[in-house]
């Protein structure tokens, strides 16, 4: 009797302490969360996709947060270049086009990993450098906004949503910067 009633106070301890801990750890987690949405436009997909996204919910300060959503968009951008070129590669009629988005996804993606990189030592370098992958983006829209075709579609699809985790990149490494200088450039 005496090992069952042990073994049940391990239990009922080792339950317990999951409901008791985890709303504590949810709470700082979702204050690097709530620091990182002041700073970008839409803050509703911010906080959707930071506490969906496990790396960046169980984030346990600025920086490890910023390297998690850094992360989001490199892995986001490297499977937009990867269609776009693809496509280039498939339809002769979007070759050109398609290239040319292919080559401005090589830029973000070269931008995300130098911020990358950058962040520990510079985060305002980092900042920078994922701002400047807005010129891009606008490059592919350009390209792409107006055909009609399905891969174009996709493309832009792709690339709205690589739009809106580069602002979720760049309020990040703002958050990490902390010195609020950019805040105005997202208002």
């Amino acid at each position: 009797m005496a090992s069952y009633s042990g073994c049940f106070f391990v239990v009922t301890l080792a339950v317990l302490s999951q409901f008791l801990l985890a709303p504590a750890s949810a709470l700082v987690n979702r204050e690097y969360i709530d620091s990182n949405c002041q700073r970008v436009k839409n803050k509703q997909f911010c906080i959707q996709t930071l506490t969906t996204y496990p790396p960046t919910a169980a984030a346990t300060g600025l920086l490890p947060l910023a390297e998690a959503v850094v992360g989001l968009a490199i892995s986001h951008c490297e499977k937009t270049a990867g269609f776009a070129a693809e496509t280039a590669k498939k339809d002769a009629t979007l070759k050109t086009q398609f290239n040319e988005c292919h080559d401005a996804y090589v830029g973000i993606l070269a931008s995300l990993k130098s911020a990358l990189l950058e962040l520990k030592d510079s985060p305002d370098t980092a900042n920078y450098d994922v701002m400047v992958s807005g010129d891009e983006i606008r490059r592919v829209k350009s390209l792409v906004e107006k055909n009609t075709d399905t891969a174009s579609k996709t493309l832009m699809e792709m690339t709205l949503q690589m739009e809106k985790l580069l602002d979720l990149a760049a309020g990040a490494t703002d958050a990490v910067d902390d010195d609020d200088e950019n805040l105005h450039r997202r208002a």
